[in-house]
């Protein structure tokens, strides 16, 4: 069996968006990297994007130029199947999201493959075990599941195949962590997985509202980008991802999990006119202009929970049968899809039971089988809620934590990585609470402040989740809560130290990565296909 600490050389099928942005996180990892596509032009052009990256990330001097050429330089582009993999420890495949053509691929891969390395396929929803049955090695095949753009994105969900050994999957984990990702284990081979499993049917409900003339696009969008505070509204979202490309997954998931995941009659009107999306320059909004022109005040209470109640359903089957935990499932949607707060705690704060009617009442009005509600759901809305019980000091938190380093430090953790820590009327609340009780806690003796994750302490103002208030007295009211929340700090009557590591903004803070001379780049140099012909390959003594 492969171990982590024997992987070398990583090869990457498929130079699109996908394959290309993979390539390119490997190679900043230290990894040499083996680019192939079946056309010389597409291998040289995803080679060609990954160049733009990374002199785009030296330019914001997020790398330094050494290592912008250095990680260029590990990359080697093939259109040669053989050449490609013959001294791979690990192929990632990212491919198009078509089973016959992932299938002929794993095929080809198998018979050049040294016989102890891994497969991963960047699937989003496909099977992982019907896919490792093409192989001669479906225990040491797994799903890697990559977010658009890799670069940027800081979720891998690791997925479970029926045949992947659990040292395959612990490997996965690592190699995602060596390429500076959260891994999130997917315990079961399950269609959409957890983030797709979670965002498909919210953005398939959102079709199905205005199929029904319940609600309007943009009344939709204003609730879910501004009332649910996620980063785009649903419509906004589909476009993003592609309209052709949610229909795809929501076909699969309908003819495998059945008439629950029936694509709404709106998407299919949108599909069948080719209007996909901002890569067509029209979806359900219009990208000739401006792009999406969204209300911040037009969602109601109705849509909101409408939604909610969706998704918590999706939470409880994933949950009873064993695909993930709330936990994980929370973790990866806001990794993955930016959401403030992950599905199952948004579900626990409006009241499991509440949605719980909500569905059944939609299931009599409608007789549609996508409202039946989860045993999971009922199981948790019987416990109290997916997450249960309190913390440890009585209260519970979703937008910080409370840790105590020391026997004399008590800790408060800005805990919104994926929206990079930004400050909330709800994390304000939160961090007056634990203010509150760690100056009662006669154990501590000094305060620290961190942000979780490595990209930033605070990036201020979470500006989307603020955007509803439409009254100007209502802004103002909250920039004096947070003067007088973050005031307190200078009264606490002992030490206060703020740990910061990565991105701090706001009124009076500077930049820590800010250079104080200008960066002087040398321009990186295009790097050509190397023929069959020309080829050597590598093999480890």
């Amino acid at each position: 069996m492969m171990e982590f600490d024997d992987i070398e050389t990583v090869a990457v099928l498929g130079a699109g968006s996908m394959g290309h942005g993979i390539a390119e996180v490997a190679a900043l990892s230290g990894f040499e990297v083996n680019l192939r596509d079946v056309k010389e032009e597409f291998v040289q052009s995803g080679y060609d994007d990954i160049e733009w990256s990374l002199e785009k990330l030296a330019e914001k001097e997020r790398i330094t130029d050494d290592a912008a050429d250095d990680a260029l330089a590990r990359v080697t582009p093939y259109v040669d199947v053989e050449a490609a993999v013959g001294d791979a420890d690990v192929v990632i495949e990212a491919v198009p999201e078509k089973m016959e053509i992932k299938k002929e691929v794993f095929a080809d891969v198998e018979e050049h493959l040294p016989e102890e390395a891994i497969i991963a396929t960047n699937t989003s929803s496909l099977s992982i075990t019907e896919l490792s049955e093409v192989t001669e090695r479906p225990e040491r095949f797994c799903g890697m599941h990559f977010f658009n753009p890799p670069v940027r994105m800081q979720l891998v969900e690791v997925i479970s195949g029926g045949h992947t050994a659990k040292e395959t999957l612990e490997v996965a984990e690592e190699l995602a962590e060596a390429f500076d990702r959260t891994p999130v284990r997917v315990h079961k081979d399950s269609p959409g997985f957890i983030v797709n499993r979670i965002l498909v049917p919210l953005m398939n409900e959102a079709c199905w509202m205005v199929s029904d003339k319940s609600a309007t696009m943009r009344e939709i969008d204003s609730a879910t980008k501004f009332d649910m505070g996620l980063p785009m509204g649903a419509f906004e979202l589909g476009d993003q991802v592609g309209n052709d490309v949610t229909y795809h997954v929501l076909e699969y998931m309908h003819e495998v999990l059945g008439e629950a995941y029936e694509p709404a009659p709106y998407l299919e009107e949108v599909v069948e006119d080719e209007r996909y999306g901002k890569k067509t320059g029209e979806g359900f909004y219009d990208y000739d202009g401006d792009g999406p022109d969204i209300p911040t005040d037009a969602g109601t209470d109705e849509i909101e929970h409408r939604l909610v109640a969706v998704m918590a359903n999706e939470v409880g089957t994933l949950v009873a049968e064993d695909v993930s935990t709330p936990a994980d499932i929370d973790e990866a949607v806001m990794l993955g899809a930016g959401f403030p707060d992950g599905p199952a705690k948004i579900a626990d704060e409006v009241g499991l039971e509440a949605l719980v009617e909500t569905l059944e009442e939609l299931g009599e009005e409608t007789g549609h089988p996508r409202f039946e509600v989860s045993e999971g759901l009922r199981e948790a809305a019987a416990a109290g809620g997916f997450h249960g019980g309190d913390d440890d000091d009585g209260v519970e938190f979703t937008n910080i934590e409370i840790r105590r380093p020391g026997d004399m430090v008590g800790q408060i953790v800005l805990d919104r990585e994926a929206r990079m820590n930004t400050i909330t009327p709800d994390l304000l609340d939160e961090f007056d609470e634990a203010l509150d009780l760690l100056e009662t806690d006669d154990e501590i003796r000094s305060v620290l402040v961190t942000g979780t994750g490595d990209r930033a302490f605070s990036a201020g103002a979470d500006v989307t989740s603020m955007a509803s208030s439409a009254e100007p007295l209502e802004a103002i009211e909250l920039s004096r809560h947070g003067q007088r929340v973050f005031g307190r700090l200078e009264k606490l009557g002992m030490p206060v130290v703020a740990g910061i590591d990565g991105f701090a903004l706001g009124g009076g803070a500077a930049d820590p990565h800010r250079r104080l001379r200008p960066r002087q780049g040398d321009r990186l140099h295009r790097r050509p296909v190397r023929p069959r012909d020309d080829v050597r390959l590598r093999r480890r003594q």
